[in-house]
């Protein structure tokens, strides 16, 4: 049996990598400022849970796995009908987008989030 002490870290605990504090969060179809960048409590993504997402990863430029990704997303968002509003490249070319403006190329996390909101 575990110890208590052996858990006393939440999952949800992690340190702030400062290579995201002055990053660009694209929104729907804008790059906004960290600090600009909002979400409405009324979003149902945030109010119901009510969305899907995918954590991706870029090296030398390249997204892994993508199509495998993209494959998951577009099935996960079909079977509780959520319009994206996007074609893959779509998607493909607004994650390029907001890793250039960031500067970003390799060693790079995103979550790609999807909200009826």
């Amino acid at each position: 049996m575990d110890s208590p002490e052996r858990h006393s870290h939440s999952t949800h605990a992690s340190e702030e990598d400062i290579r995201n504090r002055d990053i660009f969060i694209y929104i729907n179809g804008e790059l906004v400022p960290r600090e600009e960048a909002k979400v409405s409590v009324y979003d149902s993504g945030f109010m119901l849970g009510d969305g899907m997402w995918e954590g991706m990863r870029l090296y030398n430029g390249r997204w892994a796995f993508f199509d495998e990704h993209m494959d998951r997303l577009f099935e996960s968002c079909k079977a509780v009908d959520l319009n994206i509003g996007m074609t893959r490249n779509d998607i493909r070319e607004a994650l390029d987008h907001t890793a250039k403006a960031n500067g970003m190329h390799t060693d790079v996390h995103c979550r790609l989030m999807i909200t009826r909101g």
